[in-house]
């Protein structure tokens, strides 16, 4: 055995109808899987599928609340399949994927899209975008094989529908990214894959509750908790959002609390 300088935790998620739990040990995510959405960013939707990444410990139980992360003003929702590995291998071909596949789940790739936007421009990395704390949420894993391609994909924001889809509207299906990814590296039991997100991205702000639905799937939910600004000075005020909790400093307070013009305290979601 190992003698351990320390432990670490391993990420887990809960398994539907289970007393285990699945073990998590990369999140894999693909990039512009869903034409309307490549095409709402200015990108080619017909280009293959590639990769980036989420470190495990990103995971965030479905029912969370949680803080707003820092260093952004923008952090933009998309509603995800998650397809769960649960044999691993290399070089899989389409035809053999789906005997490699553990379950799947509703997810959430939180982005932070202003940090996104300036990586895009500088032509480097979207580690600091995509792979903060708290930007995977994922719900139960449901064990089985294959999922509907009928399936509707959604997600709301305080009930308001901002995304939806169907899995048959992937461009790349889950057994071609599996072949796709399998060439690339050897996948693991314990691989999660993120398979991209339809059109309608857009923000949550603090506060909000975002539920991301798949249909047969548990709900990926989550909850930023609200920012305690104190009194309001004119030209500062936050669009949707009713209630603050915790204290932020301004440098700290997303796009959607800074107001070029004097505003109301409260003002409807009509001006989202």
């Amino acid at each position: 055995m190992t003698n351990l300088a320390f432990h670490i935790p391993t990420p887990s998620l809960e398994i539907s109808g289970s007393t285990l739990r699945f073990p998590v040990r990369r999140i894999f995510c693909v990039g512009r899987n869903y034409s309307e959405h490549a095409k709402e960013f200015g990108n080619n939707e017909h280009e293959p599928p590639f990769f980036f990444t989420k470190p495990a410990d990103a995971i965030v139980q479905s029912g969370a609340t949680m803080p707003y992360p820092p260093k952004t003003e923008e952090v933009h929702h998309e509603a995800e399949l998650v397809v769960a590995i649960g044999i691993g291998g290399s070089d899989i071909t389409t035809e053999r994927a789906v005997t490699h596949i553990f379950g799947f789940a509703a997810g959430n790739d939180l982005t932070r899209r202003d940090l996104q936007a300036t990586a895009k421009s500088q032509r480097r990395p979207w580690d600091m975008s995509k792979g903060f704390d708290n930007s995977a949420v994922i719900g139960a894993i449901l064990r089985q094989k294959h999922i509907p391609e009928e399936a509707i994909i959604s997600c709301l924001v305080d009930g308001e529908v901002r995304q939806t889809g169907q899995v048959a509207q992937m461009t790349w299906s889950t057994s071609d990214i599996i072949a796709t990814l399998s060439s690339y590296l050897t996948l693991a039991p314990g691989d999660l894959i993120m398979t991209g997100t339809p059109a309608g991205v857009g923000p949550v702000a603090p506060g909000e509750t975002c539920t991301v639905e798949i249909d047969g799937l548990s709900p990926a939910v989550f909850t930023y908790r609200g920012l305690s600004l104190g009194p309001q000075p004119a030209g500062f005020g936050c669009r949707g959002v009713a209630a603050y909790q915790t204290p932020a400093p301004q440098s700290h307070v997303p796009r959607c609390h800074r107001l070029s013009s004097p505003q109301p305290y409260e003002t409807t979601r009509a001006q989202l």
